[in-house]
């Protein structure tokens, strides 16, 4: 791996600060509170096109899997950590309350659960999709939702489950309603293409 620098000068390339690694990287190469996330982000600088590998459940330094949720969980988090630009930054300008009135899918309309239950209310699909984005990240940021990252309560995983359907009506809106934006997207992210 390359030297570690201490500070990062002005001028300083991101290739230069952060390399890719080499080698494969190893899950349990990394001693850390957080190291699904910080091996989620080599296997994405290592390769970003790997699917499989960045896919695949990893297996810990005792030859175990991780949990299976907590790598669903991390897989979700730097998915919308990714999706905020080019995706949502792209959307915003293409996408207004006077062009999407309505959070629409293809034929579905999808109304907003950020007011709170049990009023769901309508909002226009900007909207709706930057609220779905702020609640999701408030949710996976959440102690009481989720108090580790390396292990999921089984009361937990009902959050994952939602999250993941909302995540879905966001791209799927972008794919029905703003194409050039989604395809533009996609080309610059492309392993989102492939997560599942």
């Amino acid at each position: 791996m390359a030297e570690v620098l201490t500070r990062l000068y002005p001028g300083t390339s991101l290739a230069y600060a952060f390399p890719a690694p080499n080698t494969p990287p190893s899950l349990a190469s990394i001693d850390s509170a957080f190291e699904l996330q910080e091996y989620l982000a080599l296997l994405l600088r290592y390769d970003p096109h790997a699917v499989e590998e960045l896919t695949k459940l990893p297996t810990g330094g005792d030859g175990e899997e991780v949990e299976k949720w907590a790598w669903i969980y991390e897989q979700i988090r730097r998915l919308v950590e990714d999706m905020n630009h080019p995706l949502i930054t792209r959307l915003q300008e293409d996408c207004t309350r006077s062009s999407c009135p309505e959070m629409r899918a293809n034929e579905w309309t999808y109304l907003c659960s950020a007011h709170g239950l049990p009023t769901l209310q309508q909002c226009c699909a900007i909207d709706y999709t930057l609220h779905t984005i702020d609640h999701i990240t408030a949710t996976l940021n959440s102690s009481k939702n989720f108090p580790s990252r390396l292990s999921i309560p089984q009361t937990s995983q009902r959050h994952i489950s939602a999250i993941a359907r909302r995540l879905a009506r966001v791209f799927a809106h972008a794919y029905f309603h703003h194409r050039e934006v989604f395809e533009e997207s996609e080309v610059r992210l492309s392993p989102l293409q492939d997560r599942r």
